[in-house]
């Protein structure tokens, strides 16, 4: 039996009451004064995790109880230490690689401080949740008819690592790509990178709207604990894979646009009968990405730190994939908002947008 373990992390207060019932009738700030006091803790034991070859796992949701906003906003020494000390809860309970989920795999160096902290491996995830975005955005494109050879991109938090590999992978299919970010003059060695390798010519900006209004295909994965895309950015018809958490698209487009497609990126069918036993908001049996890479590395025993850090590479998406087919795991369809999007429901967005091109 093979085993891991995987950090998670209240992404607000109003994540805090799925644990603890009580505390939705505590005032915000209470709730995060309290969580700076509460040491890591395990959540929940994952069972029935049975790949194609016959291989078992077993793991544990470990809680680091700081919320999204806290990891941003305290210091990161004392963020670090205490997904640290989530870490060590894993490493007692047996697992011999630890994925770090949402916040925790973005303070500080991604990853790297946390791995030379603990005896066993650790990964983001970000491997296997960029090869999950890009099939996903593509599967999605091609359902709405969106040829990419004729698509504009637009990769919101090109500068990230996912950002990154995202960009240079799709370069080679799409005619247009912009690239937004914060700092400009970060993603110019990454334009220059992807015109070396593709040929295409990238367009740089920090105008996120200025660049959404002019996509049809948008990956976004800042890091922002705001939203950054709002209905009246996008024109009709555009694609967006949000494989941001928090999410970086904003309630009011499911809301208001009945004639886009914002899909969440990396939602992962997982095999064998597993048991999560815990709610976090998925169907049965499926997970985000990231902790999928947590559990195929287990499964192939292979308990090295894998995604570490923002140097991201294409040969690790490469290497990542593959492992996904041996051992079962697949793209779980599309999901919205928390809840699973219908052939049905493309083929409507495809009428509308297509009759108000026409």
């Amino acid at each position: 039996m093979e085993r891991f373990a995987f950090i998670i992390h209240p992404l607000d207060v109003s994540d805090v009451a799925r644990k603890f019932s009580f505390s939705k009738f505590m005032p915000d700030a209470l709730v995060e004064r309290v969580l700076r006091l509460v040491p890591p803790f395990t959540a929940s034991h994952i069972t029935g995790i049975k790949s194609k070859q016959n291989i078992e796992a077993e793991g544990w949701f470990v809680t680091c109880p700081l919320t999204a906003k806290q990891m941003m906003s305290l210091p990161q020494e004392k963020v670090t230490s205490k997904i640290i000390q989530a870490g060590k809860v894993a490493q007692e309970l047996g697992a011999k690689i630890v994925g770090l989920g949402a916040f925790t795999s973005v303070v500080g160096d991604a990853g790297i401080t946390v791995s030379k902290n603990l005896d066993i491996a650790v990964t983001t995830g970000n491997s296997y949740t960029v090869a999950t975005a890009i099939e996903g955005t593509k599967r999605a494109a091609e359902m709405l008819g969106h040829q990419l050879s004729e698509s504009h991109l637009a990769v919101i938090g090109a500068g990230g690592s996912i950002g990154q590999v995202c960009s240079i992978i799709m370069a080679r299919d799409v005619k247009h790509l912009t690239l937004v970010g914060r700092d400009t003059a970060k993603l110019k060695p990454l334009a220059q990178k992807i015109l070396y390798e593709t040929g295409l010519a990238a367009g740089i900006t920090s105008d996120v709207k200025k660049a959404v209004r002019k996509a049809n295909i948008v990956i976004t994965v800042t890091s922002s604990v705001d939203t950054v895309i709002e209905p009246e950015d996008l024109q009709s018809g555009t694609v967006v894979c949000d494989v941001a958490r928090p999410r970086d698209v904003s309630k009011r487009v499911a809301e208001e646009r009945n004639d886009v497609l914002v899909i969440e990126g990396g939602v992962v069918e997982v095999p064998g009968n597993v048991e999560f036993n815990l709610d976090f908001g998925f169907p049965k049996k499926t997970a985000y990405a990231c902790m999928a890479e947590t559990m195929m590395l287990a499964l192939e025993g292979c308990y090295k730190s894998f995604s570490l850090g923002r140097d991201l590479t294409v040969k690790q998406v490469d290497q990542i994939t593959e492992l996904a087919k041996k051992h079962g795991f697949k793209l779980a369809g599309f999901r919205s908002f928390e809840r699973a999007v219908t052939e049905e429901e493309i083929k409507r967005i495809k009428q509308l947008f297509t009759a108000r091109a026409s």
